[in-house]
C-alpha cells in the first residue's frame, strides 16, 4: 500500500523517536513525584531535571509549569489573572477568545493593531504564530508599549516553540509539546514572575493539581533538544509551493507578512475546502482547512474574516502545514494534486 502523505502538521506533529526513548525511560522508573519514599523522590528528581531542561532549550529563566498542554497553560494564565481586563487578538485560537470578551483588530496581513491608549493593569493575549495562516507577530516590539503603559503580554507561542526564539518581553507564554514532536497530552505555561496569578492546586508550586507526568515531562525535553535541521529545507519547500501555487492561479493567504516557513495557507478560486479535502484524501495527502479545533465547523474561518476576507474566499483555503517528517517527494505529490485540481477548475 502507497504510504500516506501528512501535511498537517500543525495540528499535531508525529512523536519524535528522541521522545518516545526518553517517555520509556521515564515509565521504567515510574513513582508519583509528591511521594514522599525513595521511589517518589527518584521520580522527582527525574521530573525536575526535566523541567530545567525544557526552561533552558526555550532559553527562559522564570518558572516553569507544567500542565496537560497549551490549553490549560491558556486556562491558567487568563482564569487566574490578576490583570484589570483582557484583550485579545480577533485571529487567536478558539481557547483564547473563549476566555477573553475584548477584541484587538488584524489588519490585511493579520497583524494586530494596539489601542491608542493603553491602560495600566490591562493584559494583551497575542500569539507568536497564528495555526491557520503562519503570520508571525512582532511581539518584543509590541510588548514595549504595553509595559510603558504598565500593561502585561501574554503570548501563546504553541506553533512557534521549538523553531523560533520565544518572545523575550512576554510576561506569559503558553506552549505545547505535541506541535513540535513531543508527546500528546504535556504542555507549558512559562511565568516571568508567579505573583502575576492567582495560585490554585496542590502541585507544581501550587498553582496546578493533579499528578504530574514525569515520563511526558521526559518525552517533552528531549523533543525541544531534538536538532532542527530540517526547518532549512521547509523553508526551501514553502517558498516553492507559494511559487508553483501562485502561478496555478492560487492565492497565498497573508503573502507579504512575516510567515513561520512551516505553515502555509492556499486559496483555489472555484474549488471549496471541503472538496479540497476530500480529493487530497482520496489522493492519501492529509491536510486541512483552518485550525484543528475548526475544521470540522461550516464556519467561515474567523483568522480570514478578521483578516477582511469575505465568505466566499474564506470557505476556498485550505493549510499545509511541515514538520520533522516531512519530504520533498511529499511536496511533489501536493502540488501534482493541486495543479490538476486547479486546472479543473479553471476549465469550468
Amino acid at each position: 500500500m502507497k504510504p500516506r502523505i501528512y501535511l498537517d502538521h500543525a495540528a499535531t506533529t508525529p512523536l519524535l523517536p528522541q521522545a518516545r526513548e526518553a517517555m520509556l525511560e521515564g515509565f521504567a522508573h515510574w513513582a508519583n513525584p509528591s511521594s514522599p519514599h525513595g521511589a517518589g523522590r527518584a521520580a522527582r528528581a527525574m521530573l525536575e531535571e526535566a523541567r530545567g531542561r525544557i526552561a533552558r532549550a526555550l532559553d527562559w529563566d522564570g518558572a516553569v509549569i507544567l500542565t496537560s498542554g497549551a490549553s490549560e497553560a491558556i486556562g491558567i494564565a487568563l482564569g487566574r489573572t490578576k490583570a484589570a481586563r483582557l484583550l485579545a487578538g480577533a485571529s487567536e485560537h478558539d481557547a483564547v477568545l473563549r476566555l477573553v470578551p475584548d477584541r484587538l483588530p488584524v489588519d490585511g496581513l493579520g497583524l494586530v493593531a494596539l489601542p491608542a491608549v493603553i491602560e495600566p493593569g490591562n493584559l494583551f493575549a497575542i500569539q507568536q504564530v497564528n495555526s491557520e495562516t503562519g503570520v508571525i507577530q512582532p511581539l518584543d516590539a509590541l510588548a514595549e508599549p504595553i509595559h510603558d503603559a504598565g500593561g502585561l503580554l501574554f503570548a501563546d507561542c504553541s506553533q512557534g516553540a521549538g523553531k523560533l526564539a520565544l518572545p523575550k518581553q512576554a510576561d506569559l507564554i503558553a506552549i505545547s509539546a505535541h506541535k513540535l514532536g513531543g508527546p500528546i497530552g504535556i504542555g507549558a505555561l512559562l511565568v516571568r514572575d508567579l505573583t502575576l496569578l492567582k495560585a490554585g492546586g496542590g502541585q507544581e508550586q501550587g498553582y496546578r493539581a493533579g499528578t504530574e507526568a514525569m515520563p511526558l515531562a521526559l518525552g517533552f525535553a528531549a523533543a525541544l533538544d531534538a536538532p532542527r535541521d530540517w526547518l532549512g529545507d521547509v523553508a526551501d519547500w514553502r517558498a516553492r509551493l507559494d511559487a508553483e501555487i501562485e502561478a496555478a492561479g492560487g492565492e497565498i493567504v497573508a503573502k507579504a507578512a512575516p510567515r513561520l516557513p512551516t505553515i502555509a495557507s492556499y486559496r483555489m478560486p472555484g474549488m471549496s475546502a471541503q472538496a479540497q479535502l476530500i480529493r487530497f484524501d482520496l489522493a492519501g495527502i492529509a491536510v486541512s482547512a483552518g485550525s484543528a479545533c475548526s475544521s470540522g465547523s461550516l464556519r467561515p474561518s474567523h483568522v480570514l474574516t478578521a483578516m477582511g476576507w469575505g465568505e466566499g474566499a474564506t470557505s476556498e483555503v485550505v493549510r499545509v502545514t511541515m514538520g520533522h517528517s516531512s519530504r520533498g517527494e511529499d511536496i511533489d505529490a501536493f502540488l501534482a494534486q493541486w495543479q490538476a485540481m486547479a486546472t479543473g477548475t479553471q476549465k469550468k
